[in-house]
């Protein structure tokens, strides 16, 4: 079989390449799935949380184009009808810092066209009476109470919130269907072919074999295997981390409006789903992003000291929270790059070779923009709607990012 262009992971970066492609080449475009099903791999478990602000300016750019389109989604894919929707919520920042950050970024923020404010304790329970505004961090090793304070300034992001992982995955299916790209699903790659220093093909685990001359890798927590074979996974320290979620009920005594909530304070991140009826949380904690494991081996159970330390965590903000009810979770994945928390995206030293890996837990917010990098630096074609960042920003062979922190929240 021959293509023009072949992508490897049909995941919410993937896909996004695959349409922002087939906006400006006619090219034959082929996604290859390992799975048999989108999903699988770390879009499907994505907290899909949309938030604008980041240490860099650059990667708030990318943000911002990324929670745009989602806000625009219908737009975006061409369609009549979609079944994924932006849940307009707000993003609530608790620091515990008293150090006029929030002013800061507020400033920081509006430069840049994304409405965000500065809110009080009082407001914040006025806004949210759920949520206690409390700048003391809770003792999570031992769960000791302790008497809470009035709390300090927090960011509020008046246009983030979250959007819909497994339905903006089904929309992009149906926004391809009739176009100049196919998804092939349960097509595991498993070598790449060369000639010289140009890409020419990959081979597939059923003896199938793709002749392309343009090759992307989207294959997230598997990128390891593809770059191994090209001799370029040691340029960077891209790890597949085990990411654990914990979602429960949200009974009637949590009253009203709950934003995403980025809890620095408590170690946690949370926001509501099922049409507000539940409540999903996970950490914000760097120890907690550093489970290195086979992508092929996922244990899908929650460890029971986190459910016990982010519960912990949970009631300190949400006080009216009872301690009952069926807790579940799960575990998702994505690719860590511990150099600098930054994907790599863009071309290689081998010809025709792309990649879109190691996005650290940004990646479903910052995939729109992402798949706009990579359609313009394979093609050449820019679009009045790409994003205004260089594809130099976060090209293969750039020197590492400097940020005063390394996590999921960088």
């Amino acid at each position: 079989m021959n293509y023009d262009i072949v992508i490897i992971g049909a995941g919410i970066i993937g896909l996004n390449t695959a349409l922002q492609l087939s906006k400006r080449t006619s090219a034959s475009i082929l996604v290859l799935e390992k799975s048999n099903s989108l999903g699988t791999g770390s879009t499907g478990a994505s907290s899909a949380i949309c938030r604008h602000r980041y240490s860099l300016d650059e990667t708030v750019l990318l943000a911002k184009h990324g929670i745009e389109t989602y806000r625009n989604w219908q737009e975006y894919l061409g369609q009549e009808k979609v079944t994924a929707t932006f849940h307009d919520d707000g993003v609530l920042w608790l620091t515990g810092a008293d150090d006029g950050w929030p002013a800061q970024e507020v400033d920081r923020l509006a430069g840049f066209g994304i409405g965000a404010e500065v809110l009080a304790p009082d407001e914040i329970r006025h806004r949210f009476p759920a949520i206690n505004p409390c700048s003391i961090p809770p003792d999570i090793e031992t769960g000791e109470e302790h008497v809470c304070n009035e709390g300090v300034p927090a960011l509020f992001e008046t246009t983030g919130g979250y959007f819909d992982p497994a339905y903006a995955l089904d929309d992009l299916k149906a926004a391809l269907t009739n176009s100049n790209v196919t998804i092939q699903f349960n097509a595991d790659v498993t070598n790449i072919s060369t000639e010289g220093s140009r890409v020419t093909g990959v081979k597939l685990s059923n003896g199938d074999t793709i002749n392309t001359a343009v090759l992307v890798n989207a294959s997230g927590p598997w990128c390891n295997f593809l770059l191994s074979q090209l001799d370029m996974a040691s340029r960077w320290d891209l790890t597949p981390t085990r990411i654990q979620v914990i979602h429960l009920d949200r009974p009637d005594s949590v009253k009203g409006h709950i934003p995403v909530c980025a809890d620095l304070v408590g170690g946690v991140y949370f926001r509501t789903q099922n049409r507000g009826q539940q409540l999903v949380v996970g950490s914000t904690r760097e120890e907690d992003e550093r489970e290195s494991i086979n992508p092929d081996d996922l244990p899908t159970y929650v460890d029971e000291d986190f459910k016990v330390a982010r519960l912990h965590a949970l009631h300190h903000r949400l006080p009216d929270l009872p301690y009952a009810g069926r807790i579940q979770g799960y575990c998702g994945l994505y690719t860590f790059n511990h150099i600098d928390v930054h994907p790599i995206v863009g071309r290689t030293p081998v010809e025709g070779f792309f990649v879109a890996n190691g996005f650290s837990g940004h990646g479903f917010k910052l995939a729109p923009a992402i798949a706009s990098l990579l359609a313009q630096d394979i093609t050449g074609e820019t679009l009045a709607s790409d994003t205004a960042v260089s594809t130099d920003f976060l090209k293969f062979d750039r020197d590492p990012l400097t940020l005063d922190a390394k996590t999921v929240l960088a």
